[in-house]
């Protein structure tokens, strides 16, 4: 490492020389972690981050101006990247095309670092093979209200149906509230047939734990359970892979774990320090996932067994649009995490007779994916209220609009 400038320095990183500019920058105030730090660490967990995102197109998610402001989605990568950056053409459903980032060493990993991804958003699929995934993907999302235990309950019923179907999970912590399993899979399918496969699994799961695990895909049909989302798996999804830092005060990781830690871990255990510390001593408990490549045919099969998923209600609205069947108001549309829960909390204090008998589930703030980042939208369940005592329908107490000027 050879400072050039107060506002840059340079890692020496498998024969490159990676710029980190403003290496004193700090991203994490809590426990003083600046960019420097951060492209170390990813150098650090090389072994372990390129299993889970090596060789694998990536969507740059981009915290520019740190913590406090939200992240922009960058598909491109950009001009003028160093050599030692791959690429690999992505067409999407909506007919757009995107020459993406690939990473294959640790270099690459110093590289995104620097440009402010603090976690790593790699597709399912290779760079050779763009049009079948090697990777199915079970995300365990807990709905409010929902503690460990219930989600580490769901994993295990998940990794039971798996090896049922022939299947091999490997579990890790999300980084935020819940678990992902990640499942190595024999490239012969397409992501419709790879998400039908994850949806039945869904649908398996719910069936073996109903009341503790739900395949319905909307957010207020769900109650208290953990939602076995499969629709992470559809051919735009990314999702945080192994060893990424997630944008939460206290630089949690999401962190691969062995079968036999995953009732006595919690989440908030693995931070950048301390999965620095347990990646030294022990090394990566998913070195061996690449060795488990399965088959699909079992779940494929249960999917003709099983039939079509039940879908929700239709309902009219004029636009085509699907109404829910719950009674739902909605609060407001914002740009930021925290003003969305200002809100929610601005709703509760003018009805507070409503707010009392909501129950966790029923206060919905969904991120929704905008032109190129995430705006929010708040919305209550008012399923727990009397009918009678359910407030209407009233003006958006904000109203964000992430089209503006894009239209």
């Amino acid at each position: 490492m050879t400072p050039s400038s107060k506002s840059e320095t340079f890692l020496e990183v498998d024969g490159h020389e990676v710029r980190i500019s403003n290496p004193d920058k700090v991203v994490f105030p809590d426990p003083g972690l600046t960019k420097l730090d951060l492209a170390r660490y990813y150098v650090a967990v090389a072994d372990g981050a390129l299993r889970g995102a090596g060789g694998r197109p990536m969507v740059l998610k981009r915290f520019v101006k740190g913590l406090a402001q939200e992240p922009f989605f960058q598909k491109r990568v950009p001009e003028g990247h160093p050599d030692y950056i791959d690429t690999a053409t992505l067409h999407y459903a909506r007919g757009t095309s995107a020459e993406e980032a690939v990473l294959r060493d640790a270099a690459g990993l110093a590289w995104v670092s620097n440009l402010g991804c603090l976690d790593l958003n790699p597709h399912a699929v290779r760079a050779e093979d763009l049009d079948h995934p090697d990777e199915l993907r079970v995300d365990l999302d807990p709905m409010p209200g929902v503690d460990w235990s219930q989600i580490v309950d769901v994993a295990f019923i998940a990794r039971e149906a798996l090896e049922d179907h022939g299947l091999l999970g490997w579990p890790k912590t999300s980084g935020s509230r819940g678990l992902h399993i990640l499942v190595r899979i024999e490239p012969r399918w397409g992501f419709a047939d790879v998400r039908l496969a994850a949806e039945t699994l869904a649908r398996e799961v719910e069936n073996r734990a109903p009341g503790l695990a739900t395949a319905r895909w909307w957010k207020e049909e769900r109650g208290e359970s953990v939602f076995v989302d499969f629709n992470q798996n559809a051919k735009d999804r990314t999702v945080a892979s192994a060893y990424s830092v997630r944008p939460l005060p206290d630089a949690r990781v999401s962190t691969p774990l062995d079968w036999d830690e995953v009732r006595s871990r919690r989440p908030e255990e693995f931070t950048v320090g301390s999965v620095l510390t347990r990646f030294a001593e022990r090394g990566d408990p998913h070195s061996g996932i690449d060795a488990t490549a399965g088959s699909l045919d079992a779940l494929l099969t249960l999917a003709e067994r099983l039939g079509p998923a039940e879908k929700p209600p239709r309902a009219g609205d004029g636009e085509g649009r699907r109404v829910s069947q719950m009674p739902l108001v909605e609060v407001a549309r914002t740009k930021t995490k925290p003003e969305a829960t200002e809100a929610l909390a601005r709703w509760r204090d003018l009805h507070p007779e409503a707010a009392a008998r909501l129950h966790p589930a029923d206060e919905l703030i969904d991120g929704m994916r905008g032109s190129s980042s995430l705006w929010y939208r708040v919305r209550v369940n008012l399923q727990h209220v009397p009918e009678a005592e359910r407030p209407d329908q009233g003006e958006l107490l904000a109203d964000y609009d992430p089209w503006a000027g894009r239209r």
